[in-house]
């Protein structure tokens, strides 16, 4: 593996709070703005002095090395201080989701066994509903005057007026240094261990040798902080370069984070496909980014068509790559000037990569496998999920669970999760191929595929598909369409329209979902020419 390191440090002791933060004071940069947005900027001096204290005030209150601190927090000053103070005196944050329902709340807080809870005000009913059934709970951080009784309350603000400032815990790279809770590959939520070296790994590799985030840049992320990609976005990249982060605090529109973009200059834009596609159909002017130099997509593949359909009305080039919870950020992307649309590019630098058959064998170039990375961000584990560990961590290898061939040149094409490739007439289809030829399509704005059985029970293409604003088409017209472009067995035997799809918290199309509601559409419906196998 690559020499990630670009700062000497001392190997005994590493406390990544010291690499986000304490290295821009020492260099004399404090008077830098670490974090802007609607709720004000603060300084690299003042964030260093907040999180100091803060930690401090933690410490004080009863929170000891290793414990978790489960944060249900909006994007705002006050979670990247309760993250990084907890880090700081060697607790754990766990940043949760805050589309959680009372009773998933109340799941992650007993699953993590968290000392304590960080609401902003936004959250503070679901968190009320939540804390009764949360039973080692010692009390609740409270943000902008959130109030959660039942339990002792803490005030952060007051916790960040502490007299004292404590120095960082001494942990080491491998210490303990958060958790994000995920799906996963495996179904339930997981919570995914990260060492506090994992953070310089993502921002040297990643960060700095793909993005090419510098000092001078204003990252705005429409994914939110509570997940690995947009807490790298957000958090962990801009501090490490003593750039600064855009916060916003309400849910991610695409008008909304337009205005954002303009009023807070961001320079660096990051969201998922899901997004982009919803930021084309919102028909925003084409210098709605203006100042933006480039943007970066993950978190499923981006569409090659969606790509073209971006560029050339914002004129903003994007960089797609995937990355997992469980490795922390992203290990495979294209590269500025080098993206080839439609595919995920190539590995990042300190990143492994290898494509395997079902029985463990490195399938030869051209063909289908899962894909498997190796690199230094990967997570430790997950937290008392032994079998679900195991079938993930393999060793030095992460088994993503999606299926991936890789070309001549070395760029790596996703053909979707490895459970949703599909056999049409018994031959293998990727939902990601047909999707693209409907994408194609200048009335389409997106399009899922999913399998669905037929009236004797044999896996067809059914598209869910979302059309461009004020624009429209037939089923007929799609399918065939699709006919014309690819092989006929890959077509869709039913185009479904669709307004929105169903989503993750973390802004990914449930594609389970989809595939339940699709169930019967072909095995209940009267043939028609277009539905014909």
């Amino acid at each position: 593996m690559t020499e990630l390191l670009t700062t000497p440090f001392n190997p005994a002791t590493f406390n990544a709070t010291t690499y986000l933060l304490d290295r821009h004071i020492d260099n004399g940069d404090g008077a830098r703005i670490a974090l802007t947005g609607v709720a004000g900027e603060v300084s690299y001096a003042q964030l260093h002095e907040q999180v100091g204290r803060t930690a401090a005030g933690l410490r004080e209150i009863g929170l000891q090395p290793e414990q978790r601190v489960l944060m249900f927090m909006a994007d705002s000053p006050e979670f990247v201080t309760v993250f990084l103070a907890a880090m700081r005196l060697g607790a754990v944050p766990v940043p949760v989701s805050t589309m959680l329902r009372p009773s998933g709340l109340a799941e992650l807080l007993r699953d993590s066994r968290a000392r304590f809870l960080a609401v902003t005000a936004e959250f503070a009913e679901t968190a009320t509903a939540a804390v009764a059934d949360a039973p080692e709970l010692l009390g609740v951080l409270t943000g902008r005057g959130a109030a959660v009784p039942g339990l002792p309350a803490f005030d952060l603000d007051r916790l960040a007026r502490t007299e004292s400032v404590d120095p960082p815990y001494s942990t080491t790279e491998d210490s303990p240094a958060f958790w994000l809770y995920t799906s996963g590959t495996t179904g339930a939520p997981k919570g995914a261990m990260h060492r506090h070296g994992s953070i310089r790994v993502v921002c040297e590799t990643y960060g700095r040798q793909v993005l090419g985030i510098r000092a001078g840049d204003r990252c705005l992320s429409a994914a939110k902080t509570f997940f690995a990609y947009g807490l790298g976005n957000s958090v962990l990249m801009p501090l490490a370069v003593g750039a600064s982060a855009v916060l916003e605090p309400a849910p991610s529109r695409p008008d909304l984070l337009a205005a954002r973009v303009r009023e807070f200059g961001a320079t660096l834009f990051f969201a998922g496909p899901t997004f982009f596609a919803n930021m084309v159909r919102a028909q925003l002017p084409a210098d709605a980014l203006a100042g933006v130099r480039v943007a970066a997509s993950a978190g499923e593949p981006l569409p090659g068509a969606l790509y073209q359909r971006w560029t050339s009305h914002f004129g903003v080039d994007i960089l797609d790559g995937i990355g997992m919870t469980e490795m922390l950020h992203i290990f495979l992307s294209n590269r500025i000037g080098a993206v080839r649309a439609g595919t995920t590019g190539v590995a990042v630098p300190g990143y492994e990569l290898r494509i395997l058959d079902d029985a463990g064998r490195e399938v030869e170039q051209g063909l289908p496998g899962t894909l498997f990375v190796r690199g230094a961000s990967m997570a430790t584990g997950y937290w008392s999920r032994y079998a679900a560990s195991q079938q993930v961590f393999q060793g030095e290898w992460l088994r993503t669970g999606d299926t991936y061939v890789q070309d001549a040149e070395g760029y790596y094409t996703c053909l979707g999760r490895t459970g949703d490739m599909l056999k049409a007439s018994g031959i293998w289809v990727s939902p990601g191929e047909v999707e693209n030829r409907l994408l194609a399509h200048d009335a389409v704005a997106q399009a899922v595929v999913v399998a669905a059985p037929d009236a004797d029970g044999l896996e067809k293409p059914v598209a869910y598909v979302q059309l461009q604003a004020g624009r429209s088409t037939t089923e007929a017209e799609l399918v065939e369409f699709c006919r014309q472009g690819m092989p006929s067995f890959k077509r869709p035997r039913k185009i479904v329209f669709v307004d929105r799809y169903p989503m993750t918290a973390t802004g990914k199309i449930r594609r389970v979902e989809l595939r339940a509601m699709a169930a019967n559409v072909l095995s209940a419906a009267i043939a028609t020419p277009a539905a014909l196998a």
